[in-house]
């Protein structure tokens, strides 16, 4: 029981300390079980002991960490016109639910229904709230709290400054959660339902790849037996940003989300060639899925002779004529090639078996099968339907002129077959030279020879920069499932960058998905973004810039420089603050940097790798500084950065990302003249 004292924080934290020792309690149940005896082989108790283990680490308590952030108390008791929750009743708003020893909740899930008025009430709609209590922590220790009375028409709506000071604490370290921050057009978004397709649109700081993790946490409350059925997965640009992201989920109490990138889904090769631009902008393009499809289908040979199976002492022929029919009816059918392949000597076992019972035989499935796995039978459809490697398709389309040319035709001009087909011979799939473009392509053959397994539920991050065929490729992994899409048009750095988000839903699959915008910016400082978005009309004309809605303006400026000594001494000027700092220049000027910093004795960090409290300085490359951020950003020579891609407008979208890394201040260094769209 709470110890009985007039002050309103000493209560809170006695039920923060309670609350914790409830959690240890559960974990301490959850430890003590004994299973020796449940089992009944050693399959399930190594299943049920890794489930155990899974819960144990779920239930785990981080010392630095809230265990609530947030408190309702109701108006009214429940009702069918009434919100969840009973009079004088209080919920108090957490990471995970907590019950002391009798059942009864202490903390209750963020995602629980009737945690929802906690990220939408307000005083036009209430929902039946009485009071939302917000806390304020240093570490895991409870230092505030700050109270809206929403359903008090006398009290005027008010600006939370605990919200804004979590918004803008400094961050070191990687990505963490914003459950304590969803603002209601997030939450929207993050509680939508399993079955339908989200594509956000967001630019940068407005919190859409934190919407996206807190989406699979709520759908997994709210459909985990049916999630845990079919899987989920978190598609990320790549390592360094899925590492980055990586404690988001657990820190939610879900431990069984996996992460990849595209390349690692369609990593049937190894990847130890490039394409240039030309070659990987016409592999990525949807029309190689046409190409690919009549060369799969090219392999089917309509039979010209007879099959003549025999048992015992007859003989049953199933004539070239028969087998034709099989073949094209198979073929109307459109399934999977190997499926197809798979049925055609069940089919042709069924026409002898006909015959059978033409002749007053009774065959059964027995026999059906047997006949099927005939010696005769399987020629015939090694012949008429013979397996295809799809590595070895795809290597005969980039080697073998006029293979290409027989299924591009009408697809593919020729200077466009031209530019795909590799220059020298190759001998094998193990020594060929594939690109990532190419894996693509040898899993969209992969998925017409047998079906990709579909998941549940998948999310793609940074979304604009994929191809048509990567879309199909991430399509291909949620056939049956859901997706939540995210990216921004205007951070798209690829030459085949997304133009419309329905086209790229399109090549997902997934037309019927809805589009949603988040426009305000929690991240980045109103000087920084107001700054950046002098690029928008270049880079995106008709998007929506982002309107900060932070208080602090941050730190910006923009500085004339003469050497690399300049931009480590702006890095030195920052490292007195607290938070990490990110120096993002373009991939050329990298190396001369690292060496810069290192003869001035500044330790750095690569992307990817964590910010500690010793060494908080990072030297990013702008290729991998897309959905990374940091308190403190230098960005090198902006036209550096625009002149390192391979046009201008890929150089701005560049920039645009290295602009806007930045939570509270950001220095532009420059010796050349800056782009004139800066202006």
């Amino acid at each position: 029981m709470s110890t009985p004292t007039d002050d309103p924080l000493a209560r809170e934290r006695s039920h923060l300390a309670e609350s914790r020792s409830a959690l240890r309690a559960m974990r301490e149940d959850v430890e003590s079980l004994d299973i020796s005896d449940v089992t009944a082989n050693w399959v399930n108790a190594e299943v049920l002991a890794r489930q155990i283990n899974e819960r144990i680490k779920a239930l785990a308590d981080l010392s630095d960490t809230p265990l609530f952030f947030g408190r309702l108390d109701y108006l009214h008791p429940p009702g069918a016109d009434r919100a969840e929750g009973a009079e004088g009743e209080r919920f108090y708003i957490g990471r995970r639910h907590v019950h002391d020893a009798e059942g009864d909740p202490m903390v209750i899930d963020w995602r629980a229904p009737v945690s929802q008025p906690f990220y939408r009430a307000s005083k036009k709609d209430p929902m039946d709230v009485a009071l939302r209590r917000r806390f304020g922590y240093t570490g895991g220790d409870l230092t505030a709290y700050e109270d809206e009375h929403l359903s008090d028409p006398a009290e005027a709506a008010t600006t939370s400054k605990l919200l804004q000071q979590e918004i803008e604490r400094p961050r070191v370290g990687p990505m963490r959660d914003i459950v304590a921050t969803i603002q209601p057009e997030q939450d929207e978004i993050v509680r939508s339902g399993l079955s339908g397709t989200v594509c956000v649109q967001g630019g940068p700081g407005t919190g859409k790849t934190a919407v996206g993790l807190h989406r699979v946490a709520y759908l997994l409350y709210a459909h985990r037996e049916r999630l845990a059925r079919t899987g989920t997965l978190v598609i990320g640009p790549n390592r360094s940003f899925l590492h980055y992201i990586e404690q988001v989920l657990p820190a939610l109490g879900e431990l069984a989300v996996r992460q990849a990138t595209v390349d690692d889904l369609v990593a049937h090769v190894e990847v130890r060639g490039t394409d240039d631009a030309a070659a990987a902008m016409i592999k990525g393009d949807a029309r190689l899925a046409q190409v690919l499809r009549r060369a799969v289908d090219s392999h089917v040979t309509m039979p010209t002779e007879s099959v003549v199976v025999v048992r015992g002492s007859r003989r049953w022929r199933v004539a070239a004529y028969e087998l034709e029919e099989i073949v094209r009816e198979l073929l109307a059918r459109d399934i999977r090639y190997g499926a197809a392949r798979e049925a055609l000597p069940q089919r042709i076992a069924h026409a002898v078996l006909v015959q059978m019972e033409r002749s007053g035989e009774a065959p059964d499935d027995r026999v059906q099968d047997a006949v099927a796995r005939n010696s005769a039978v399987k020629a015939a459809v090694k012949a008429i339907w013979p397996a295809v490697d799809p590595a070895k398709l795809v290597l005969r389309l980039l080697t073998d002129a006029d293979f290409l040319a027989l299924h591009a035709e009408g697809i593919l001009d020729e200077d466009e077959q031209k530019t795909i087909l590799w220059a020298k011979p190759v001998r094998s799939v193990k020594s060929a030279p594939w690109s990532a473009a190419d894996a693509v392509l040898i899993d969209e053959v992969g998925d017409l020879v047998e079906r990709t397994h579909s998941l549940g539920h998948v999310v793609l991050d940074e979304a604009q920069d994929l191809s048509p065929m990567q879309y199909r490729a991430v399509g291909r992994r949620c056939t049956t499932g859901s997706a939540t899409v995210l990216g921004d048009l205007a951070q798209g750095t690829t030459p085949w960058a997304t133009r419309s988000w329905d086209e790229a839903l399109a090549h997902l699959g997934k037309t019927d998905g809805v589009i949603e915008e988040l426009t305000a910016g929690f991240r980045v400082p109103t000087d920084v973004i107001t700054y950046a978005s002098r690029l928008l009309p270049h880079i995106a004309p008709g998007l929506t810039p982002v309107a900060s809605v932070r208080e602090n303006p941050g730190f910006f400026e923009v500085r004339t420089i003469a050497d690399t000594a300049d931009v480590v001494a702006a890095c030195r000027e920052l490292l007195r603050n607290e938070g990490s700092i990110g120096l993002i220049a373009a991939d050329a000027r990298v190396p001369a940097l690292a060496e810069a910093l290192a003869a001035a004795g500044i330790g750095c960090l690569a992307p990817g790798e964590e910010t500690t409290r010793e060494t908080r300085l990072t030297l990013v490359p702008a290729s991998l500084a897309k959905g990374l951020e940091y308190d403190y950003v230098v960005l090198d020579e902006p036209r550096a950065v625009v002149d390192g891609e391979p046009d201008e407008r890929t150089g701005l979208r560049r920039l645009y990302v290295a602009l806007t890394r930045a939570v509270s201040g950001l220095i532009v260094t420059h010796a050349a003249p800056l782009p004139d769209q800066l202006a």
